[in-house]
C-alpha cells in the first residue's frame, strides 16, 4: 500500500439495509437506525466516540425541506456531535468526512445515506437536475436520457442491445449471493422502457440506507482486522448541458481515476455505480477495466438502486470484499446527475497478506 496523502484513512465497517420496493411502514429514521447500530457495533464504537458525522440524502425525495435533520434522531441527540450533510449521494458525504480526517480534526467518522424513492415518481423528480430554461420544461426523464446515451453508444459501434442485455443478466446473477439486493435471478422478458433500453437495462425503484465508518492510521488497525485503505479518491464534474458532452465517453471519470491513482497498478474488483447497463460500457472504457476485473460482484445498481445511497454502497461493497480477504485492490465509483454528469472514484487497498 502506498500513501498519497497526509494521513492514512480506511473504511473499517460497512452496513446496509435490505433494499425494498416499498417501505411504507417505515419512516426515514426507522429505516436508518438499524443500519447505524449495525455499523457501530462492528467497530465497538459508540456514537459519542465518533469524531465527525456526515450524511447524504435529498429533500426532493422526502418532499420537505431540511428532512435530514429528522434522521439525526437515529444518530442520537446526546452527546452533541460534529455533523454535516450533503444534498447528494452519500459517496460525497464520505469524501467530506475523508477530508475532515485528513485535516486532523477527527480520527473517526460515521457516514450514512438513505433514500425513499417509492412515495413519488423518480423519473419526474430527476428532471429537476436539468437546465431550467432549455431542458427541464421539456420533461425528459432519467430513463429517456439514459436511452439517448445508449443509442449513441450503439450508433458508435461500442455496444448493441444483446451486449446490454448480457450486462443486466450478469448483474442479476451476481446479486443472487447478495442478501440485501432488491432484484436477483433471471431477468424477465420485458418490453422497451425507452428504446433501446429494456426492463433489465434499467435500475429498480426502491428504498434503502447504508453507512460506513472511517478511521485513520492506528485507530483503523485497532478497529478492523483488515482495513480497506483509501489510497486515492477524487471527483470531477462535466458540463451541465448534454449537448456539450460526448455521451459515449466520461472524461470526468477518467480524470478522477487518474488523480486517485487508479492506473498506477491493476485492480481485481470494480464496484461501478451504473444505474443503466449502457453506463457500465462507458465506465469500463473510462476506467480501463479488462475482462480479468470482477465488475459489480454485488449486483450493482441494476440489482438495487436506493437513491442517494447507491454510490456509497459501491464504496462499502468494495471495502467489504477487502475486509473479507476477497480483494486486494479495488476501485469504487459513484455518479450523480444525468448521463454520468458527476463522478467520484475511490481506490481501496488491503494490507499485504
Amino acid at each position: 500500500m502506498t500513501t498519497r496523502y497526509a494521513r492514512e484513512v480506511a473504511v473499517v465497517a460497512f452496513a446496509q439495509s435490505d433494499h425494498l420496493r416499498r417501505t411504507d411502514e417505515l419512516s426515514e429514521v426507522e429505516m436508518v437506525m438499524p443500519v447505524l447500530h449495525q455499523v457501530l457495533a462492528a467497530t465497538g464504537l459508540k456514537a459519542g466516540e465518533i469524531g465527525f458525522t456526515c450524511s447524504g440524502s435529498s429533500d426532493y425525495l422526502a418532499g420537505r425541506a431540511f428532512s435530514f435533520t429528522m434522521t439525526l434522531d437515529g444518530v442520537g441527540a446526546w452527546p452533541p456531535i460534529s455533523e454535516s450533510h450533503v444534498e447528494t449521494d452519500g459517496a460525497w458525504a464520505l469524501y467530506e468526512a475523508w477530508v475532515k480526517i485528513q485535516t486532523g480534526e477527527a480520527d473517526t467518522a460515521l457516514v450514512y445515506s438513505y433514500g425513499k424513492s417509492s412515495p413519488g415518481s423518480v423519473r419526474d423528480v430527476l428532471t429537476r437536475q436539468l437546465d431550467p430554461y432549455y431542458l427541464a420544461p421539456l420533461w425528459p426523464d432519467s430513463v429517456a436520457l439514459a436511452a439517448l446515451q445508449a443509442q449513441a453508444l450503439i450508433d458508435a459501434g461500442e455496444t448493441d442491445e444483446q451486449a446490454l442485455a448480457a450486462i443486466g443478466a450478469r448483474s442479476r446473477a451476481a446479486a443472487e449471493s447478495n442478501p440485501h439486493a432488491q432484484l436477483s435471478g433471471p431477468v424477465p422478458q420485458g418490453g422497451y422502457q425507452v428504446r433501446p433500453l429494456r426492463t433489465g437495462d434499467c435500475p429498480p425503484i426502491g428504498d434503502g440506507a447504508a453507512a460506513v465508518v472511517l478511521a485513520a492510521g492506528d485507530t483503523a488497525r485497532r478497529l478492523c482486522r483488515r482495513p480497506a485503505w483509501i489510497t486515492g479518491i477524487d471527483h470531477r464534474i462535466e458540463a451541465h448541458a448534454l449537448g456539450l458532452r460526448d455521451l459515449t465517453d466520461s472524461p470526468s471519470t477518467r480524470t478522477a481515476a487518474e488523480h486517485a491513482g487508479l492506473f498506477d497498478a491493476p485492480v481485481d474488483t470494480a464496484e461501478l455505480h451504473a444505474p443503466f447497463s449502457s453506463q457500465e460500457v462507458v465506465l469500463r472504457k473510462a476506467l480501463r477495466l479488462g475482462d480479468a476485473v470482477s465488475v459489480n460482484p454485488s449486483g450493482g445498481a441494476l440489482a438495487a438502486n436506493p437513491m442517494m445511497a447507491a454510490g456509497l454502497i459501491r464504496i462499502g461493497e468494495a471495502a467489504a470484499r477487502i475486509h473479507r480477504g476477497e480483494s486486494r485492490r479495488a476501485v469504487a465509483h459513484a455518479t450523480s446527475g444525468p448521463c454520468l454528469q458527476q463522478n467520484l472514484v475511490a481506490v481501496l487497498e488491503g494490507d499485504p497478506a
